[in-house]
This record gives C-alpha cells, sequence and structure tokens, in this order.
C-alpha cells in the first residue's frame, strides 16, 4: 500500500505560473530578432552590400510554439545568395568558391544570450 501526505499549499506554484504565464515571449524575441539582423548583416560578406543589408527576421507562432527566424532577400536568379555565402558554389568556369561561415558564429551569441534570458525569466 502506497501512502502520499500533504502539508501546505500551492501557493509558491501557482504564483511561478502566474508569474510566466504573463510574460510576452514575442516581445522578448523582438529584441533578439533585431540583435540577429544586427550581427548577420556586420558579417555577412560584402562585396555590394547587398546581401550584408538584406537581412530580416520572422517570428512564427503555431501550435503553442513560438518560432523566430532570420531571412535574407537576396535572391539572384533563384539563387539564395547568403546560402552560396555560407557553404559555397561553383561557377560557370567550373571552379568552385569555398563559403565562409559567417552565419553560425553571428547567431551564436544571440541564442546563447536567448537560452540565459529566458533561464533567468523563469527561475526569478
Amino acid at each position: 500500500m502506497i501512502k502520499i501526505c500533504h502539508r501546505g499549499d500551492f501557493k509558491n506554484t501557482e504564483r511561478f505560473f502566474n508569474k510566466n504565464k504573463k510574460i510576452n515571449i514575442v516581445s522578448i524575441l523582438e529584441k533578439y530578432g533585431q540583435a540577429g539582423v544586427a550581427a548577420l548583416s556586420s558579417a555577412t560578406p560584402v562585396d555590394t552590400g547587398l546581401t550584408a543589408n538584406s537581412w530580416d527576421y520572422e517570428i512564427s507562432q503555431k501550435d503553442g510554439r513560438i518560432s523566430i527566424y532570420w531571412t535574407n532577400s537576396n535572391v539572384n536568379k533563384g539563387v539564395q545568395i547568403a546560402v552560396i555565402l555560407q557553404y559555397g558554389h561553383g561557377t560557370n568556369n567550373g571552379g568552385y568558391v569555398r563559403g565562409i561561415d559567417y552565419i553560425n558564429p553571428a547567431l551564436g551569441p544571440i541564442f546563447d544570450s536567448i537560452a540565459e534570458n529566458a533561464w533567468k525569466e523563469v527561475t526569478e
């Protein structure tokens, strides 16, 4: 036989959930979206500057999840320029231009900051 005894109430738990229910995640992610755009813009290799100036972000809410996406609108002949800068691409004469990993180092500190501050929000 298992017996469970309980003393007290759930006011601390209720206070925790009520506080976190009031957090506006979208407004917090807006700040990180803008910081990510700035980081990507400054880290993007520059020739004409068009790719560096074409960064933006979107915040999506679906099925109880909130996601942030960084986008780049510089497309040339159906090719996403930010992607070929990151991963490399072939040339018309059979050559290859090696990619430069600039996206991950630019967004790494943003992701770290999101995780750190989200943890502080739910534990304080």
